[in-house]
């Protein structure tokens, strides 16, 4: 039986409405860049029905508005780091040059974090040595142990965490253990999450999956928590790029190692990262920690200066990509960059050639073999215009290098989770450290440079010789950044 005309020309023009609607959504959306309303627009327009589809999954940060009422609740209840007891002691004082006094501004922007002397950190030796420095400190640990991971695996080191962390809470340590939801369902799903349950290891899923069918009613399903944080007795404290797995890390093996850097922190920079895991931990799990952030700072050394740095999509969208751009703009002689995903916006990638364009020393780092090929083959669509501009590139080929490191003159540092790509700047809980000191920069550099030193060079005549369909392959996932 066919339906009446007036019945088929009414659901003509009720479904014109919605997908105008929409098209309107996609241009008064606020926080997007001109290109990403532009791309979606493209993507709407020619593929109208999946366009659509496509926008309702991905097409805006939204972690769920619940989600955002009870963190903008928990961070309200939350003491200012500024108002610690011992904050203001004599150790803690920042003695930053001028030169370099902007970049810290604008991390203060971010979180309210000022930077912060009196630490002290040492780079750690390949994965496993910071696997084996975690399960120390944690079997050393009086009071509590915290930890938050994206990816914890049930490998030899993730067990390696597990079973440390029973000990400590056997012997009454309070330990906080949170993993993300899909990085790590394997491990939440396994006997070993079970184990830690009963031996008193308080556990949370961060940004749990759910029903995978219902999850887009609650937020986008792809907004990941990507931190990397331990914070031991409100003292010590860990940052970089590894997750709670093996070097070999079985899930990707055939990229394998994978190759990070971490740090490990002393002093009280613990704090601000305790402050990151107890705004996450609060959010997931009716346990107010707030007391931990009130207690006063043990009295310490002098040491260096240094600022957490965590960004998500409770945090302004610009605020990653501001804090790389203000680093590049920073540098007078160096700037040495390792990354495993470059998809940069406008801003950033105009911001490293103008650093080259202006004299300075630019090199930056990738992998070899991408784990991502959409990622891999974006990023080498911007390579000869880094080129142009006088950037020096390497491939990393002792296997995939997923080191997040900047340096700029030989004195400051950042290091975290962070990768200079869209989803790093929008849809990824990160935490990052922001540091001045010239002696940790010259290990971290140090540690950059036997990355090129096992790095073939990128030259524009090999830039130049990829065919045209590699080169139109690259350009055309590259145009999807801003959708992403």
């Amino acid at each position: 039986m066919e339906l009446p005309y007036y019945i088929v020309i009414l659901g003509c023009i009720l479904g014109l409405a919605v997908y105008l609607a929409f098209i309107v959504r996609v241009i008064l959306r606020p926080h997007r860049e001109p290109a990403s309303r532009v791309a979606w627009l493209v993507v709407m327009i020619v593929v109208p029905g999946v366009g659509l589809i496509a926008y309702l999954l991905l097409g805006e940060t939204n972690i769920g508005r619940r989600r955002v009422a009870r963190m903008n609740e928990i961070l309200s209840k939350l003491p200012r780091v500024s108002e610690i007891p011992g904050i203001d002691a004599e150790f803690t004082r920042c003695s930053i040059p001028d030169s370099f006094t902007s970049i810290f501004k604008m991390g203060t922007t971010v979180n309210g974090f000022t930077p912060i002397g009196g630490n002290k950190a040492d780079l750690l030796a390949d994965s496993n040595s910071t696997i084996e420095s975690m399960v120390a400190d944690i079997d050393a640990a009086q009071d509590h142990v915290h930890l938050t991971f994206y990816i914890w695996l049930t490998d030899n080191n993730g067990r390696k965490i597990v079973e440390a962390l029973k000990r400590a809470s056997q012997r009454g340590v309070t330990c906080r253990a949170m993993a993300d939801g899909l990085g790590s369902r394997g491990m939440i799903a396994s006997i070993y999450w079970k184990e830690m349950a009963d031996a008193g290891v308080h556990l949370a899923t961060a940004l749990p999956i759910g029903n995978p069918l219902l999850r887009p009613l609650h937020g986008r399903i792809d907004l990941r928590n990507h931190r990397k944080i331990v914070v031991i007795d409100n003292h010590i404290t860990y940052c970089g790029s590894q997750n709670c797995a093996d070097p070999e890390f079985l899930v990707k093996a055939k990229f394998a190692p994978w190759v990070d850097a971490m740090m490990r922190f002393e002093g009280p920079i613990a704090r601000q990262n305790q402050y990151l895991f107890a705004s996450d931990w609060m959010e997931q799990v009716e346990d107010d920690i707030e007391e931990l952030l009130h207690e006063p700072l043990s009295a310490g050394e002098f040491g260096f200066p240094a600022q957490v740095i965590g960004t998500g999509p409770t945090v302004r969208a610009s605020a990653m990509p501001e804090v790389f751009e203000t680093l590049m703009y920073a540098a007078q002689k160096e700037l040495t960059i390792t990354t495993p995903y470059y998809v940069p916006d406008e801003a950033m990638q105009a911001a490293l050639c103008a650093s080259a364009r202006r004299g300075v020393n630019t090199t930056i780092i990738f992998p070899a073999v991408n784990d991502s090929w959409i990622v891999g083959a974006a990023s080498r669509s911007y390579y000869a215009d880094l080129l142009a501009a006088g950037v020096k590139i390497f491939e990393y080929e002792g296997g995939l290098l997923h080191t997040k490191s900047l340096t700029i003159d030989g004195e400051v540092t950042l290091i975290g989770s962070a990768n200079m790509d869209r989803r790093s700047f929008e849809l990824n809980y990160e935490n990052n450290i922001l540091l001045y000191d010239p002696a940790l920069t010259a290990d971290m550099r140090q540690r950059q440079q036997y990355y090129q030193s096992y790095s073939h060079t990128v030259t524009s005549e090999m830039v130049n010789q990829w065919s045209l369909l590699h080169r139109l392959g690259n350009n055309f996932v590259a145009m999807f950044g801003p959708v992403l």
